[in-house]
Protein backbone atom coordinates (compact mmCIF):
# COMPACT_ATOMS: atom_id res chain seq x y z
CA UNK A 1 0.00 0.00 0.00
CA UNK A 2 1.35 3.43 -0.95
CA UNK A 3 1.77 5.66 2.12
CA UNK A 4 -0.03 8.97 2.39
CA UNK A 5 1.94 12.23 2.50
CA UNK A 6 0.36 15.07 4.42
CA UNK A 7 1.62 18.61 4.95
CA UNK A 8 0.73 20.36 8.21
CA UNK A 9 -2.17 22.81 8.01
CA UNK A 10 0.18 25.63 9.02
CA UNK A 11 3.72 25.33 7.65
CA UNK A 12 6.39 27.32 5.91
CA UNK A 13 7.33 30.95 5.46
CA UNK A 14 5.58 33.45 7.71
CA UNK A 15 4.58 37.04 6.93
CA UNK A 16 7.85 38.49 8.22
CA UNK A 17 9.99 36.15 6.09
CA UNK A 18 7.94 36.68 2.93
CA UNK A 19 8.09 40.44 3.50
CA UNK A 20 11.89 40.33 3.87
CA UNK A 21 12.32 38.19 0.75
CA UNK A 22 10.08 40.51 -1.26
CA UNK A 23 12.14 43.51 -0.11
CA UNK A 24 15.41 41.82 -1.05
CA UNK A 25 14.23 40.86 -4.52
CA UNK A 26 12.71 44.27 -5.14
CA UNK A 27 16.04 45.81 -4.15
CA UNK A 28 17.81 43.89 -6.93
CA UNK A 29 15.58 45.69 -9.42
CA UNK A 30 15.33 49.14 -7.88
CA UNK A 31 18.00 49.88 -5.29
CA UNK A 32 21.59 51.16 -5.66
CA UNK A 33 24.17 48.41 -6.04
CA UNK A 34 25.94 46.61 -4.49
CA UNK A 35 23.22 45.05 -2.36
CA UNK A 36 23.90 43.23 0.90
CA UNK A 37 22.07 42.08 4.01
CA UNK A 38 23.47 42.70 7.49
CA UNK A 39 23.82 39.10 8.61
CA UNK A 40 21.82 36.36 6.85
CA UNK A 41 18.44 37.81 5.88
CA UNK A 42 16.69 34.71 7.26
CA UNK A 43 17.88 31.47 8.86
CA UNK A 44 17.70 29.31 5.76
CA UNK A 45 21.11 28.64 4.16
CA UNK A 46 19.72 27.47 0.81
CA UNK A 47 17.58 30.59 0.42
CA UNK A 48 20.50 32.82 1.44
CA UNK A 49 22.63 31.08 -1.22
CA UNK A 50 19.88 31.63 -3.78
CA UNK A 51 19.73 35.34 -2.90
CA UNK A 52 23.50 35.55 -3.34
CA UNK A 53 23.10 34.11 -6.84
CA UNK A 54 20.51 36.84 -7.51
CA UNK A 55 22.91 39.59 -6.40
CA UNK A 56 22.16 39.95 -2.68
CA UNK A 57 25.28 39.25 -0.61
CA UNK A 58 25.81 39.05 3.15
CA UNK A 59 28.04 41.18 5.38
CA UNK A 60 28.52 40.77 9.12
CA UNK A 61 29.41 44.39 9.77
CA UNK A 62 28.13 47.55 8.01
CA UNK A 63 31.69 48.72 7.37
CA UNK A 64 32.56 45.54 5.44
CA UNK A 65 30.93 46.81 2.22
CA UNK A 66 30.14 50.53 2.50
CA UNK A 67 28.02 52.20 -0.13
CA UNK A 68 25.13 50.81 -2.10
CA UNK A 69 22.18 49.20 -0.33
CA UNK A 70 22.07 47.37 2.98
CA UNK A 71 19.06 45.40 4.23
CA UNK A 72 18.61 44.89 7.97
CA UNK A 73 17.91 41.20 8.53
CA UNK A 74 14.54 39.76 9.46
CA UNK A 75 15.70 39.01 13.03
CA UNK A 76 16.63 42.65 13.60
CA UNK A 77 19.85 44.41 14.56
CA UNK A 78 20.98 46.55 17.45
CA UNK A 79 20.40 50.32 17.38
CA UNK A 80 24.16 50.93 17.10
CA UNK A 81 24.38 48.61 14.08
CA UNK A 82 21.50 50.44 12.44
CA UNK A 83 23.15 53.82 13.04
CA UNK A 84 26.39 52.57 11.51
CA UNK A 85 24.48 51.12 8.56
CA UNK A 86 22.81 54.45 7.83
CA UNK A 87 26.13 56.26 8.11
CA UNK A 88 27.95 53.97 5.67
CA UNK A 89 25.35 53.18 3.00
CA UNK A 90 23.47 55.10 0.36
CA UNK A 91 20.24 53.25 1.17
CA UNK A 92 19.20 51.18 4.20
CA UNK A 93 16.08 49.00 4.01
CA UNK A 94 14.64 47.69 7.27
CA UNK A 95 13.48 44.10 6.75
CA UNK A 96 13.08 43.45 10.48
CA UNK A 97 9.96 41.40 11.15
CA UNK A 98 7.30 43.65 12.70
CA UNK A 99 6.77 41.09 15.47
CA UNK A 100 10.46 41.27 16.37
CA UNK A 101 10.20 45.07 16.49
CA UNK A 102 7.30 44.63 18.94
CA UNK A 103 9.51 42.54 21.24
CA UNK A 104 12.27 45.16 21.11
CA UNK A 105 9.81 47.93 21.94
CA UNK A 106 8.28 45.92 24.80
CA UNK A 107 11.68 45.35 26.41
CA UNK A 108 12.53 49.05 26.11
CA UNK A 109 9.19 50.09 27.61
CA UNK A 110 9.49 47.72 30.58
CA UNK A 111 12.99 48.98 31.28
CA UNK A 112 11.88 52.63 31.19
CA UNK A 113 9.08 51.81 33.63
CA UNK A 114 11.47 50.35 36.16
CA UNK A 115 10.90 46.62 35.70
CA UNK A 116 13.60 44.01 36.09
CA UNK A 117 13.40 42.54 32.60
CA UNK A 118 13.62 38.84 31.81
CA UNK A 119 13.88 37.79 28.18
CA UNK A 120 12.69 34.24 27.59
CA UNK A 121 14.82 33.07 24.69
CA UNK A 122 18.12 31.71 23.43
CA UNK A 123 21.32 33.46 24.43
CA UNK A 124 23.29 34.61 21.40
CA UNK A 125 20.37 34.47 18.98
CA UNK A 126 20.32 37.61 16.78
CA UNK A 127 16.77 38.50 17.78
CA UNK A 128 17.57 38.19 21.47
CA UNK A 129 20.77 40.24 21.05
CA UNK A 130 18.67 42.95 19.44
CA UNK A 131 16.20 42.84 22.32
CA UNK A 132 19.01 43.13 24.88
CA UNK A 133 20.26 46.25 23.11
CA UNK A 134 16.92 47.85 24.00
CA UNK A 135 17.10 46.61 27.62
CA UNK A 136 20.81 46.46 28.55
CA UNK A 137 20.23 45.18 32.10
CA UNK A 138 17.85 42.38 31.05
CA UNK A 139 18.58 38.75 31.82
CA UNK A 140 18.09 36.00 29.23
CA UNK A 141 16.59 32.74 30.46
CA UNK A 142 15.92 29.64 28.36
CA UNK A 143 13.26 28.41 30.78
CA UNK A 144 11.92 28.41 34.32
CA UNK A 145 14.94 26.48 35.61
CA UNK A 146 17.04 29.59 35.05
CA UNK A 147 15.31 31.26 37.98
CA UNK A 148 17.02 28.93 40.47
CA UNK A 149 19.17 31.06 42.75
CA UNK A 150 18.26 34.26 40.91
CA UNK A 151 17.55 37.39 42.96
CA UNK A 152 14.35 39.16 41.87
CA UNK A 153 13.19 42.70 42.53
CA UNK A 154 9.69 43.88 43.41
CA UNK A 155 8.77 44.59 39.77
CA UNK A 156 9.55 41.95 37.13
CA UNK A 157 8.71 42.21 33.44
CA UNK A 158 8.87 39.40 30.87
CA UNK A 159 9.22 39.55 27.10
CA UNK A 160 9.65 36.56 24.83
CA UNK A 161 11.67 35.65 21.75
CA UNK A 162 9.07 35.49 19.00
CA UNK A 163 9.77 31.83 18.17
CA UNK A 164 9.50 30.42 21.70
CA UNK A 165 6.93 27.78 22.63
CA UNK A 166 4.04 29.18 24.65
CA UNK A 167 4.31 26.23 27.05
CA UNK A 168 7.77 27.54 28.07
CA UNK A 169 6.26 30.96 28.77
CA UNK A 170 3.52 29.41 30.90
CA UNK A 171 6.11 27.50 32.93
CA UNK A 172 8.19 30.63 33.49
CA UNK A 173 5.20 32.72 34.54
CA UNK A 174 4.04 30.01 36.95
CA UNK A 175 7.51 29.94 38.51
CA UNK A 176 7.55 33.75 38.88
CA UNK A 177 4.16 34.07 40.57
CA UNK A 178 4.72 34.72 44.26
CA UNK A 179 8.36 35.70 43.84
CA UNK A 180 7.76 39.38 43.10
CA UNK A 181 5.18 42.02 44.04
CA UNK A 182 4.35 43.07 40.48
CA UNK A 183 4.67 40.80 37.47
CA UNK A 184 4.06 42.12 33.96
CA UNK A 185 4.17 39.73 31.02
CA UNK A 186 4.14 40.93 27.42
CA UNK A 187 3.53 37.90 25.23
CA UNK A 188 5.63 38.68 22.16
CA UNK A 189 5.45 35.16 20.70
CA UNK A 190 4.53 35.36 17.02
CA UNK A 191 1.10 33.87 16.40
CA UNK A 192 2.36 32.22 13.21
CA UNK A 193 4.93 30.37 15.32
CA UNK A 194 2.27 29.09 17.70
CA UNK A 195 0.02 27.97 14.86
CA UNK A 196 2.90 26.07 13.21
CA UNK A 197 3.81 24.37 16.47
CA UNK A 198 0.22 23.32 17.16
CA UNK A 199 -0.31 22.03 13.61
CA UNK A 200 3.00 20.14 13.67
CA UNK A 201 2.09 18.50 16.98
CA UNK A 202 -1.29 17.37 15.65
CA UNK A 203 0.20 15.91 12.50
CA UNK A 204 3.10 14.23 14.28
CA UNK A 205 0.65 12.53 16.63
CA UNK A 206 -0.96 10.71 13.69
CA UNK A 207 2.14 10.07 11.55
CA UNK A 208 4.58 7.17 11.35
CA UNK A 209 7.34 9.42 9.99
CA UNK A 210 7.74 13.20 10.15
CA UNK A 211 9.95 15.34 7.94
CA UNK A 212 10.70 18.86 9.18
CA UNK A 213 12.12 21.25 6.57
CA UNK A 214 14.23 24.28 7.35
CA UNK A 215 17.63 25.64 8.26
CA UNK A 216 19.48 23.91 11.08
CA UNK A 217 20.39 27.41 12.26
CA UNK A 218 16.69 28.28 12.52
CA UNK A 219 15.42 28.41 16.11
CA UNK A 220 11.78 27.93 15.18
CA UNK A 221 12.54 24.98 12.86
CA UNK A 222 14.64 23.12 15.42
CA UNK A 223 11.86 23.67 17.95
CA UNK A 224 9.35 22.22 15.47
CA UNK A 225 11.60 19.18 15.11
CA UNK A 226 11.70 18.70 18.89
CA UNK A 227 7.92 19.02 19.16
CA UNK A 228 7.44 16.46 16.40
CA UNK A 229 10.01 14.05 17.87
CA UNK A 230 8.12 14.01 21.17
CA UNK A 231 5.07 12.62 19.35
CA UNK A 232 6.73 10.79 16.46
CA UNK A 233 10.18 9.33 17.23
CA UNK A 234 10.87 8.86 13.50
CA UNK A 235 11.30 12.60 12.94
CA UNK A 236 13.92 13.89 10.50
CA UNK A 237 15.05 17.52 10.19
CA UNK A 238 16.35 18.34 6.71
CA UNK A 239 17.27 21.42 4.72
CA UNK A 240 17.21 20.00 1.18
CA UNK A 241 15.46 17.14 -0.67
CA UNK A 242 18.81 15.42 -1.30
CA UNK A 243 19.05 14.59 2.41
CA UNK A 244 16.01 12.29 2.26
CA UNK A 245 16.61 8.53 2.62
CA UNK A 246 14.25 5.84 1.34
CA UNK A 247 14.98 3.76 4.46
CA UNK A 248 13.23 6.36 6.61
CA UNK A 249 9.89 5.49 5.04
CA UNK A 250 10.05 1.69 4.99
CA UNK A 251 6.86 0.31 6.52
CA UNK A 252 5.35 3.78 7.02
CA UNK A 253 1.68 4.26 6.16
CA UNK A 254 1.43 7.94 7.09
CA UNK A 255 4.15 10.48 6.34
CA UNK A 256 3.84 13.99 7.75
CA UNK A 257 5.67 17.10 6.52
CA UNK A 258 6.06 20.47 8.17
CA UNK A 259 8.41 23.41 7.72
CA UNK A 260 9.82 26.29 9.70
CA UNK A 261 8.84 29.91 9.27
CA UNK A 262 11.91 30.57 7.10
CA UNK A 263 11.02 27.88 4.55
CA UNK A 264 9.39 29.08 1.30
CA UNK A 265 6.55 27.09 -0.24
CA UNK A 266 8.75 26.13 -3.20
CA UNK A 267 11.11 24.32 -0.85
CA UNK A 268 8.21 22.42 0.75
CA UNK A 269 6.89 21.43 -2.68
CA UNK A 270 10.32 20.12 -3.72
CA UNK A 271 10.59 17.95 -0.61
CA UNK A 272 7.06 16.58 -0.94
CA UNK A 273 7.75 15.71 -4.58
CA UNK A 274 11.00 13.98 -3.60
CA UNK A 275 9.29 11.95 -0.88
CA UNK A 276 6.61 10.98 -3.38
CA UNK A 277 9.26 9.74 -5.78
CA UNK A 278 10.81 7.61 -3.03
CA UNK A 279 7.60 5.99 -1.82
CA UNK A 280 5.50 5.84 -4.99
CA UNK A 281 3.67 9.14 -4.46
CA UNK A 282 0.89 8.88 -1.91
CA UNK A 283 -0.04 12.57 -1.93
CA UNK A 284 -3.69 13.34 -1.51
CA UNK A 285 -4.58 9.80 -0.42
Amino acid sequence: MTPTIRVADEAGACYGVNRALDMARAATREAPAPIHTLGPLIHNPSVVAQLAAEGVGVVEDPSDQPGGTLLLRCHGVTPSQEREARATHELVLDATCPFVVRAHQAAERLTSEGYQVIVLGEKGHPEVEGTLAHAPDAVVLSGAAGLDGMSLGRKVGVVVQTTQARSCLRDLVAALVGRCVELRVIDTICEATSLRQEAAARLAGTSDVMVVIGGRNSANTTRLARICAERCPATHHIELPGELRASWFEGAARIGVTAGASTPQTQIDEVVHAIGALVGDGRGA
